[in-house]
């Protein structure tokens, strides 16, 4: 009985119990705030709501561990000690996912510090950025108009594809042309205005080479 009473008051005296409380609770509303927010302004391809559900666990898992750490200086070295030893590995498939991890670990790191208003304050701002940054980003990704054009033909020539696609397209770019025994397969860098553009250049193809295979993917990114 004696060792537990011990125990509690050193406890007492390195965390404060009642910030502690404060701080859990801060950092819950934030992550579940985080997750709703990703869910539905995000925009990954993945499964959000499958990969937001780890929000919540990370920031309290990371606030728990700055708290005791910020505690003691000997739990502070076994752990740098500990994480050597330990890889993290996730299946990042786009820079955003990274960047709401991030926010979420930053999460955990303020509030762990028992700095719970300076986390709050942070996403008041982080959050109003994010969401304009995502409306210009649409209206941006709008007018771009850039993808990779593939075509495979046995009967179409270099000169035909090219013909076609530079009577359409603002911009064409030859990325790859490779001529074999089955047939010709070419890869251009293309930009158009108008999505129905597509559709013309498509008709085009087929009506030269019916048997023709056309794929098309959206490059937004891309700089021209």
């Amino acid at each position: 009985m004696l060792k537990f009473e011990e125990y509690l008051a050193d406890f007492t005296n390195t965390i404060n119990l009642t910030d502690f409380i404060v701080n859990l609770i801060v950092a819950s509303l934030l992550g579940l705030a985080l997750k709703a927010y990703y869910i539905r302004f995000g925009t990954s391809i993945s499964n959000r709501q499958k990969f937001a559900s780890v929000f919540v666990p990370l920031i309290l898992t990371t606030l728990l561990v700055i708290t005791v750490v910020k505690a003691s200086i000997a739990l502070s070295l076994g752990l740098v000690g500990a994480l050597s030893i330990v890889r993290f590995r996730a299946a990042i498939k786009e820079p955003e996912e990274l960047t709401y991890l991030f926010m979420a670990i930053g999460i955990g790191l303020v509030t762990g510090a028992n700095k719970p208003l300076l986390a709050v304050i942070s996403m008041v701002f982080i959050f109003p950025l994010l969401y304009f940054n995502r409306i210009f980003k649409q209206k941006g990704g709008q007018s771009h108009g850039k993808m990779f054009l593939t075509i495979e033909s046995k009967d179409l020539e270099l000169t035909t594809v090219n013909a076609i696609l530079s009577q359409h397209a603002d911009h064409v770019e030859l990325k790859r042309f490779d001529s074999r025994s089955d047939g010709n397969f070419f890869s251009y860098l293309i930009k158009v205005k108008k999505v129905d553009t597509l559709d013309t250049i498509r008709s085009t193809i087929k009506s030269n080479d019916g048997t023709s295979s056309i794929s098309i993917v959206d490059q937004p990114d891309l700089i021209l």
